[in-house]
């Protein structure tokens, strides 16, 4: 049965999102907060989705420590797909440092290039980094909550990659709060996984550490909190309850 709802769900998940990209084009001659309330519109009907096709519900801990408005530094683990899709309906205005091949993805680059997506090229050395902390630094400055995955690549439940130096160079840059992020989500959808497993999927929003730590401190102090609450996430027995 999970594989047959798994198949239903990708199959409507590629079709809505290339429609989704098809209407969302013409937003590109509109300010960039229509394009979030459309893409957060997309987002919300994907969980939806999620819930009733394959019987994953969220469940978000800690709402309080979420930003209403004004920029933020997310740094958020990183286990499934679903993470790169969770942040547009939490936060009013994200900002998601991804790849830069994504970003050369037809129709769907130039939109997340709308809401100020920061491209990172993991092997551009110290020019990159410089470059990744030039468009955080102007998102901030406009007003985004700027999601960063610090490991790099995504995780198995339960562990937590070492962090890469990117984050806290965007954090000493911005002098931002820092609200660390982990997730238990892929238990649910794993990595390069067909079958979604039903369940109650948790994102837990840690409280925010405050700026002017040294990035040594700062890294040492939001790598522990998310390890920590991994692992708690992942002791849990969680059951979907419809």
């Amino acid at each position: 049965m999970s594989t047959i709802r798994s198949a239903l769900f990708n199959l409507l998940f590629f079709s809505i999102t290339a429609l989704t990209v098809l209407f969302g084009l013409p937003l590109l001659a509109l300010p960039p907060d229509a394009m979030h309330r459309y893409l957060r519109g997309w987002a919300r009907l994907m969980l939806w989705l999620l819930h009733r096709v394959c019987g994953i519900r969220l469940r978000v801990e800690g709402t309080e420590n979420l930003p209403v408005n004004g920029p933020a530094l997310i740094a958020a683990q990183h286990q499934s797909a679903f993470d790169t899709i969770v942040w547009h309906a939490l936060l009013p205005r994200p900002a998601y440092v991804m790849k830069a091949e994504l970003l050369r993805i037809p129709g769907w680059g130039a939109m997340a290039r709308h809401v100020h997506s920061i491209p990172v090229d993991r092997d551009g050395g110290g020019a990159a980094l410089k470059r990744l902390v030039r468009a955080t630094r102007d998102a901030a400055a406009a007003g985004y909550q700027v999601v960063i995955f610090p490991e790099g690549t995504r995780s198995a439940p339960g562990e937590v990659a070492p962090w890469q130096p990117g984050f806290a160079a965007m954090a000493a840059a911005t002098a931002l709060p820092v609200v660390p992020v982990a997730t238990d989500s892929g238990r649910f959808w794993g990595k390069r996984s067909f079958t979604k497993r039903p369940g109650v999927l948790t994102v837990a929003v840690l409280p925010p550490i405050p700026p002017g730590l040294p990035r040594a401190e700062l890294t040492v102090r939001a790598e522990a909190a998310v390890a920590e609450a991994s692992a708690r996430l992942v002791r849990g027995v969680d059951k979907f309850v419809e």
